[in-house]
């Protein structure tokens, strides 16, 4: 039988976001392919990404439909305030 390799992506989380999801940083495996809000999905249970959260892929800001490949790395911010 011909097994594919396993694809993984490195997840990251800051500020609050870090808090409520209990850590820091997490691999993800078989995400390549996904989009940024089904990484969202596959990390919290199913629940869908809210408008408000920001996401990077290899540290550049990018949109909730944006693909992700094995090595990436993505990363999700709370939505910030300030004055």
């Amino acid at each position: 039988m011909n097994r594919s390799p396993k694809l993984s992506v490195t997840v990251k989380y800051f500020a609050s976001l870090r808090e409520r999801m209990g850590r820091a940083e997490e691999q993800l495996d078989d995400a390549s392919g996904k989009t940024v809000a089904q990484v969202w999905a596959g990390v919290s249970g199913g629940a869908t990404m809210p408008e408000n959260l920001l996401s990077a892929v290899n540290r550049e800001y990018v949109a909730r439909d944006h693909p992700v490949a094995d090595g990436d790395e993505v990363a999700f911010f709370p939505p910030v305030t300030g004055g």
